[in-house]
């Protein structure tokens, strides 16, 4: 099956859309407490990319198998996860290290896109 996975953080929550043959699942989450107005807006990206990916393969909308398209539109990001180049960053070495693992745990199949922030949709749930 493919899946398009689209996500948005600030500091102070998270959002994701998969969209799922023509399905939208759409979450927001409050930071927790430890996070909150603490992490950059990247990080809490890569909190959201995290917890989307636990949550869709935790309510069986990911499945083994499956093909994610991830969509970001933030840059850094793309290049950090399509190159794998170097991050300094603890934190999101710490977040890449468990998506990695979701990836590899659940075979996905997946492609990274980038896209103009204006195009995200996820980014409406946070407004």
């Amino acid at each position: 099956m493919k899946h398009f996975l689209y996500l948005d953080g600030d500091l102070k929550r998270i959002s994701w859309i998969i969209q799922t043959d023509g399905i939208e699942f759409k979450q927001t989450r409050e930071h927790v407490e430890e996070y909150r107005d603490k992490i950059t807006k990247t990080q809490s990206k890569y909190v959201a990319l995290h917890i989307a990916l636990f949550w869709g393969i935790g309510t069986f909308k990911i499945k083994n198998y499956d093909d994610v398209k991830i969509i970001l539109d933030e840059k850094t990001m793309y290049d950090q996860l399509k190159s794998g180049n170097n991050v300094n960053d603890e934190f999101i070495k710490n977040k890449i290290k468990f998506i990695q693992m979701f990836i590899k745990q659940r075979k996905l199949k997946i492609e990274f896109s980038i896209i103009d922030s204006k195009e995200n949709i996820s980014s409406k749930l946070l407004k």
